[in-house]
């Protein structure tokens, strides 16, 4: 394997990379390095693949890039560079969006139609669902987001499929359910609880904390995303959950467990454009994908727990 991964300074992006290249495949990474969160985090995420044989790396938007020659003798294309984020992604914010999910995607599509790629596996999300469907959510059920940020990733998602229908680009779509762990970014949940908890803090929960999520380790996420690149049905869309739905004050309890002391909660109005649940059903990932998550919660906080305690930089 030869692959293409956008995104590579990113959190999955860099984990996905690494596995990547224990499995001996050549990797050739791309990052513009937005500044959604700081650089030098997403320096550290790069490091380790920096340094290791057949890693090469292009500092580019994809707009940018010289696609042709980053594609050249490519077998697989991983898809995760985006603009993050539900709640940024209002108001004059929406271009980012719209720039980095669905331009962005466009012209890589576009640039692949015709090379013979074995699979572009695209990383979207369980936002694009909304809060009407039914649970668990199917990959069938009619798609509703509420935020910004979900429909630029359901309009990606949308591309990838007539590229596929029409051009024959072999693209499989990726819904990842609320991923967490070592290097998360730092605008997200866990990452803020746990930094809240380690400087004794108070931690801010938005609502009544009954909304759930189904989380799902990193090293699962990235697992699927693989198995996706190997064996997905071209024109499928799959969902990666964890199959660790609890609610916030449920994680919460977890994260007391873990620091050994009680947290304090500052709860705060509901933030518009989240979700009040999300449950994957992976039957269809199961099935097709072999994919079979192995880390619980509580072993999940825990190595997202030592991680942020052993980076004092990030705390």
């Amino acid at each position: 394997m030869k692959a293409l991964v956008t995104g590579v300074a990113g959190f999955i992006g860099s984990h996905l990379t690494a596995s990547l290249l224990d499995k001996g495949a050549a990797v050739v990474g791309v990052d513009c390095f937005t500044d959604y969160y700081p650089r030098p985090i997403k320096e550290a995420n790069l490091a380790e693949n920096r340094l290791r044989q057949g890693f090469r790396f292009a500092e580019t938007r994809i707009q940018d890039a010289d696609l042709p020659a980053l594609l050249d003798g490519v077998t697989h294309v991983f898809h995760l560079a985006a603009q993050a984020g539900v709640r940024k992604s209002w108001g004059t914010e929406f271009r980012a969006y719209t720039q980095n999910n669905i331009e962005a995607t466009q012209v890589l599509l576009e640039a692949c139609v015709g090379l013979p790629i074995e699979r572009f596996v695209y990383a979207s999300s369980s936002s694009v669902y909304g809060d009407a469907v039914s649970l668990p959510m199917r990959e069938d059920a009619l798609p509703r987001p509420i935020s910004p940020y979900g429909v630029t990733k359901l309009s990606a998602e949308q591309l990838c499929y007539l590229y596929f229908v029409n051009h024959r680009v072999p693209t499989v779509a990726m819904r990842y359910f609320t991923v967490y762990g070592p290097r998360q970014r730092p605008d997200m949940a866990f990452h803020q609880f746990i930094k809240a908890a380690l400087k004794d803090q108070e931690i801010a929960l938005f609502g009544d904390g009954e909304q759930t999520r189904d989380f799902t380790f990193v090293s699962d996420a990235v697992a699927g995303t693989i198995a996706a690149g190997e064996c997905g049905i071209a024109g499928r869309v799959y969902n990666l959950g964890g199959g660790s739905r609890v609610s916030m004050n449920h994680v919460l309890q977890i994260l007391t467990d873990v620091v050994g002391h009680p947290l304090k909660i500052a709860r705060e109005a509901v933030q518009k454009g989240d979700m009040r649940d999300t449950y994957a059903d992976t039957s269809l990932a199961r099935r097709e994908l072999g994919f079979d998550p192995k880390v619980t919660l509580e072993e999940g906080i825990q190595a997202e727990y030592r991680w942020l305690s052993s980076s004092p930089a990030l705390v």
